[in-house]
């Protein structure tokens, strides 16, 4: 076998190969997981309930700082497994709530409706709140508004774009003049 016949078989090898694993991942049936806990489907969801929380304006909006991914990782790395469960179960929840009110999915509703409802549930869950008692799981659309803030303000767009970030901010002025309008430090 010389060399052009040698490249030409793997060549063909390779292509196999890769053509192989495309038909492989093209014939899965399940949406792509992000960790064990949720898959692309539902971080593309938290991606708009968070969008619908703080939406872009003249600064970029949570989906920008990706927070769904940023929801599914906490959840997964540092919520107990009843908080867990209660998270997930507030996804589809989140959706069941959405068809009886408007008869479709929160992902096909548009912005003033994805607003209506979202707003409904946080006064939901400021009364579920007010009365939990010790011991009991925090009510999902409470985590899902907390997680959309800590992740959109920790992250470099909102740190940056939506506050004003130092790296290395110097000395400490606990007495720095603030002029009105102007954005919130993140350092």
């Amino acid at each position: 076998m010389n060399r052009r016949e040698a490249i030409t078989a793997v060549s063909w090898l390779l292509g196999g190969t890769i053509v192989g694993a495309d038909l492989l991942v093209a014939c899965t049936s399940k949406p792509a997981q992000v960790n064990e806990l949720f898959d692309i489907d539902q971080v593309t969801f938290l991606d708009e309930v968070a969008e619908t929380i703080l939406p872009a304006t003249s600064t970029p909006g949570a989906k920008a700082a990706k927070v769904g991914d940023f929801m599914a990782v906490m959840v997964k790395d540092c919520y107990t497994p009843e908080d867990q469960a209660v998270f997930l179960k507030g996804i589809s929840q989140l959706d069941e709530i959405s068809n009886k009110k408007y008869s479709k999915k929160f992902m096909k509703l548009d912005k003033s409706q994805r607003t209506a409802l979202l707003t409904t549930l946080d006064a939901e869950q400021k009364a579920y709140m007010a009365e939990k008692k010790e011991g009991e799981p925090s009510h999902y659309f409470r985590m899902m508004k907390e997680l959309t803030l800590l992740g959109f303000f920790t992250s470099e767009v909102g740190a940056t774009q939506a506050l004003r970030y130092v790296a290395v901010p110097g000395r400490y002025d606990g007495n720095a003049p603030y002029k009105k309008g102007e954005r919130a430090w993140a350092t």
